[in-house]
């Protein structure tokens, strides 16, 4: 984020853009820390020491943040206050898959307070997986009414989402076609709504708390009950494209006389590389998808590693283009991606030694994602959280 300015005078309202900037990178900053003294806050944002002291308490009357006493062990004077998330600001983070529905609790800072997984039985509509939400939402009400701020709710949609409404324009595992997601939970849960692709989501919460955290360039590609999906940060910044639906690997083609996929192609990526024939090769099914790793690494089946490597031969030939097109730092992998990854590291990173062109390759390494279940929640609530950061005051 732009360091912090201070004011230099003029008109009021110059003034206030000036105030509501440093209010935003200073919470920024708590955000993404969980935690820094007013001290640090003071070097990182350029701000003198008393403009901090006065942010951080309009942020903390605000309830936004909290300020704690710093450890004084081993210290000489008096130790600077550190600043934190309060933990009652929340937000509400919502997944929907084809054979579940995950709905969570994240404070500010990342902190997953909550997370409950409610399988069904078919595949939900739109305004299916609206009435279960809302009811969800209504049950928690209370503890939220009474022991939280509740900043909006946000959604990870596996499909393609428009950026300046939350309309899904595309969801084919499930089925959706223009629906107005955002929109339907708003009017039935009376929060503020945003929605947006749930691989997206998950790039930048790797980004903003996870593997890429020191990264200004790097591919997430994500492997579910939905298919896969990708985000993309390019030059520290999320790239969403012109409404939002960058980052679609999972429709890369890699089969050119591949079978149909739900998008009315042939040989996408997500038609070669599942998860459905990984849990049915080890006797799992997808209520069993947590224990996929553990029975790929124990089975001693010549079928299972060459399935393994079956689709890691087709995962190599869209990361072989994502490298060549965009040329990352790191590839991240996340969902059952990583778990095939985890069990076959050396014959994913040998088809990438000699595919891509040498000079992209050349520094690309491959790492699992580091927010495992919870990435999804956290990259929901981080869509929520979006507009207090930009503006605090707005809340």
């Amino acid at each position: 984020m732009t360091l912090a300015t201070e004011p230099q005078g003029g008109r009021g309202n110059s003034n206030d853009h000036v105030r509501r900037h440093n209010l935003s990178v200073v919470l920024d900053h708590v955000h993404r820390s969980g935690g820094v003294s007013r001290a640090q806050l003071t070097k990182l944002t350029g701000l003198n020491r008393s403009t901090v002291a006065a942010l951080v308490g309009e942020l903390v009357e605000r309830r936004l943040v909290i300020e704690t006493e710093a450890d004084s062990h081993n210290q000489v004077g008096r130790p600077s206050p550190i600043v934190r998330p309060d933990p009652l600001a929340v937000a509400v983070s919502i997944n929907p898959e084809i054979d579940a529905i995950t709905v969570g609790l994240v404070g500010l800072g990342g902190e997953v307070i909550s997370r409950d997984r409610h399988v069904t039985d078919h595949t939900l509509t739109a305004a299916e997986v609206v009435a279960l939400c809302a009811r969800v939402i209504n049950e928690l009400r209370d503890d939220l009414d009474a022991n939280f701020r509740t900043i909006g709710v946000g959604v990870a949609v596996p499909g393609l989402v428009r950026d300046s409404d939350g309309l899904v324009r595309l969801a084919p595992h499930l089925e959706w076609v223009d629906e107005p997601l955002a929109e339907m939970l708003e009017e039935a849960t009376g929060f503020s709504v945003v929605a947006a692709n749930d691989a997206h989501l998950g790039a930048l919460a790797e980004s903003t708390f996870g593997a890429g955290r020191s990264l200004s360039d790097f591919l997430y590609l994500n492997g579910g009950a939905s298919g896969i999906g990708g985000g993309i940060i390019a030059g520290g910044e999320p790239l969403s494209g012109a409404a939002g639906y960058a980052g679609e690997f999972g429709h890369t083609l890699v089969k050119s006389d591949g079978r149909d996929c739900h998008c009315g192609a042939t040989g996408c990526l997500e038609t070669e590389v599942r998860r459905a024939p990984l849990l049915a090769l080890v006797g799992l099914t997808a209520a069993d998808a947590d224990d996929l790793e553990g029975a790929l690494l124990a089975a001693e089946s010549p079928e299972v590693r060459a399935e393994v490597h079956r689709q890691l031969d087709f995962l190599a030939v869209a990361l072989r283009n994502a490298i060549n097109t965009l040329n990352p730092q790191v590839i991240l992998l996340g969902g059952f991606l990583g778990t095939l990854y985890a069990v076959a590291p050396a014959h994913l990173d040998a088809l990438l030694a000699t595919q891509p062109l040498r000079a992209s390759r050349e520094n690309v390494r491959v790492e699992r994602a580091m927010l495992g279940t919870n990435l999804l929640m956290i990259g929901a609530a981080e869509l929520a959280f979006e507009a207090v950061l930009a503006d605090p005051t707005a809340f």
